[in-house]
């Protein structure tokens, strides 16, 4: 009876505790698919930033339109790294 009684205190204990790893594992990726997406703004922030200085020192249109093509260019970028760092998150866990 007591192997019974300690098999299922076992099973429960284990049972918690897989929970409790579940809960830390989701924890963490959210927390990584939450550092992923600041990281992201913050690099179309920086873009943003980066295309307006360039348009605005720009001495002709030329200048000013390769200025905004290169913003975009680095906001897809960044959009492209963020989307690979969660779809890694995804096959990883």
């Amino acid at each position: 009876m007591e192997d019974n009684i300690g098999s299922s205190i076992s099973k429960t204990t284990n049972h918690h505790q897989n929970n409790k790893d579940s809960l830390f594992s989701r924890m963490k990726r959210n927390c990584l698919y939450f550092a992923a997406s600041v990281q992201e703004t913050f690099i179309y922030v920086k873009a943003f930033f980066v295309g307006q200085a360039k348009a605005i020192t720009a001495r002709n249109e030329k200048e000013a339109s390769e200025a905004e093509l290169e913003s975009t260019k680095m906001q897809v970028e960044a959009a492209d790294a963020a989307e690979a760092i969660k779809k890694k998150l995804n096959t990883t866990t």
